[in-house]
């Protein structure tokens, strides 16, 4: 566990170092023995800046003690216990207990990634650890493999490094735009400089861990620092196909709107169910009684185009206007005129978080740009049959908003026009978008038809939205070339049941390139509709936008 150090310090006159236990950009972790207690214990050495100036350095101490001391107010059975917090010349010091046994981070190297019913377990204790927390206004910032410790025997989780994440190691960019820690498990409000960033960027780089558990490196993994921050801030989310049943509560961490994430509680709730159904063999026959998405073999949607497999939610909110985002969780509609930000805003956050860390942002703007134009050339979507979405089967979550009023519905965000078609609905349309008809489906499509809007207006179908979507899944296969990461999702929409359907595909051509697909069908007075969205994987951000104004404004207008 550690080597001998060559002279045995004592600190503060009580804590002896006999061994140093790992070394971060936090500072050095030591086993040491309480000499007053004559008990071993955990010492964290805090390491400051030394470009800091002594002001600088006395303000970082100060801090460090002030939320270590607040972390050590925090009482659960997955939180490191914090014993004492002590200054000796000058440098602050962490007394905590001695979880033996190595971090998760050790585990996945040593042994590689975890099952299932293990990143549940897991999952659970830190849920409940960050639940504490936060509700005592504690942020841990720091969320990583390398911070969940296992004790042996026995493997109880243990979240360490609580409270101390702003300092010389943090996952987050300063108020100088410097960037130290690790930008693989941090959320993207915190990439973009927001602040302040709450709770549910702890959440978020939970299910970055998560994601680590199963498959052994974070999603947002990349070659360079530059490549991470574009990752994730901007990149389409593909969480691994180790997840299975854990999809649903993965997604919906990794929700790039805080506001739209996976709460705390719901999660837990989430991760308990898949913890008694999930099994090491077999994760695709996971229950369906638990109420989550589990992954089926695709099939046609009913009026919708395919969709991306980075871009699929695990469940939306009851009257809400599902659209997912990639990797996201229960739906919730955004506010009118609320938009994803676009490659340009994107870019310029990019260059704020870069700027302190030596990267090149214009490699980063230049490969947006890149993207979008490619994207931008590729053929219209031809799907060969309705889209009929079919999927995997219902998922939970969802969570009520009110349903918009009909002035709401009505008006057109800037950049759009109300249409009123002949088949008896108005909804709101992007500028420049015209009308074309499929059979049965009504398409309002972008110049090339790169961003294609359905629409189907159709009698009720045996089984509701929810069957509707399924049976069009199992022809997904069928019917759209390369058709995967597919979900089918009971929501509600308008007080109404209503089933949301995401999949990708690959597209007709190679020059088209893979596509991501929304699709929410609900019935409304004898009728069932189908509203959906196609676009190239890399804009779906932007597709989602069309996506939600779609659904928000969309009205009936004739019998």
């Amino acid at each position: 566990m550690g080597t001998e150090g060559a002279d045995a310090r004592l600190i503060a006159g009580r804590y002896r170092l006999d061994a140093k236990l790992g070394r971060g950009g936090m500072g050095i972790v030591w086993r040491a023995t309480d000499q007053l207690l004559g008990r071993g214990v955990a010492v964290k050495e805090v390491s400051l800046d030394p470009a800091l100036s002594a002001e600088e350095a006395r303000h970082q101490r100060e801090r460090t003690l002030r939320e270590a001391r607040a972390a050590a107010q925090l009482k659960h059975p997955h939180i490191i216990v914090v014993h004492d917090i002590v200054e000796d010349g000058e440098l602050p010091y962490i007394v905590m207990e001695l979880v033996e046994g190595g971090s998760l981070a050790d585990r996945l190297s040593r042994s590689g990634p975890v099952d299932v019913a293990e990143a549940a377990r897991i999952g659970i204790a830190l849920i409940g650890a960050l639940r504490t927390a936060h509700a005592a206004g504690v942020l841990h910032r720091d969320i990583k493999p390398a911070n969940v410790l296992l004790e042996a025997p026995g493997g109880r989780p243990v979240l360490t490094d609580f409270g101390i994440a702003q300092v010389s190691g943090a996952t987050t960019l300063t108020t100088t735009g410097s960037f130290v820690g690790s930008p693989e498990y941090t959320a993207p409000e915190r990439m973009s400089g927001q602040s302040p960033t709450g709770p549910a960027a702890d959440l978020w780089s939970l299910g970055a861990l998560l994601c680590a558990a199963l498959s052994g490196a974070s999603p947002f993994r990349r070659d360079s620092l530059g490549g991470i921050l574009h990752a994730v801030v901007f990149d389409e989310i593909r969480p691994p196909d180790a997840c299975g049943p854990l999809l649903p509560v993965v997604r919906g961490l990794l929700e790039r709107d805080p506001a739209e994430r996976l709460g705390g509680e719901r999660a837990e709730q989430l991760l308990r169910d898949c913890a008694e159904s999930a099994t090491r063999h077999t994760p695709a026959q996971y229950s369906p009684t638990q109420r989550s998405v589990t992954r089926a073999e695709p099939g046609p949607a009913a009026a919708a185009g395919p969709t991306p497999a980075a871009a699929p939610v695990s469940g939306t909110a009851p009257g809400s206007a599902p659209g997912a985002t990639p990797a996201t969780g229960p739906e919730t509609p955004r506010a009118p005129g609320k938009r994803r930000p676009g490659a340009a805003l994107i870019a310029a956050l990019l260059v704020a978080a870069i700027a302190g860390a030596g990267v090149s942002a214009a490699l980063l703007m230049d490969r947006d740009e890149r993207a979008g134009q490619s994207s931008a050339s590729g053929a219209a979507d031809r799907p060969t049959a309705p889209a009929d979405p079919a999927g995997s089967g219902p998922s939970p979550t969802p969570s009520a908003t009110p349903s918009p009023s009909s002035d709401d519905k009505a008006a057109a965000p800037a950049g759009y026009r109300v249409v009123t078609d002949p088949e008896g609905f108005a909804l709101a349309v992007p500028l420049g978008f015209t009308r074309k008809v499929e059979g049965s489906r009504i398409f309002y499509m972008s110049p090339g038809e790169t961003f294609r809007i359905g629409i189907k207006v159709a009698e009720p179908e045996s089984g509701g939205p929810v069957a509707v979507h399924q049976r069009a899944h199992v022809q997904g296969p069928a019917n759209n070339p390369g058709y995967r990461g597919a979900e089918v999702v009971a929501t509600s929409h308008r007080d109404r049941q209503a089933a949301l359907w995401l999949f990708t595909w690959d597209g007709f051509s190679t020059v088209e390139g893979p596509r991501h697909t929304r699709d929410l069908c609900w019935e409304e007075d004898g009728r069932m509709y189908d509203v959906w969205v196609s676009s190239p994987v890399r804009q779906s951000d932007e597709a989602r936008g069309y996506f939600d104004t779609a659904v928000r404004t969309f009205v009936r207008t004739g019998g």
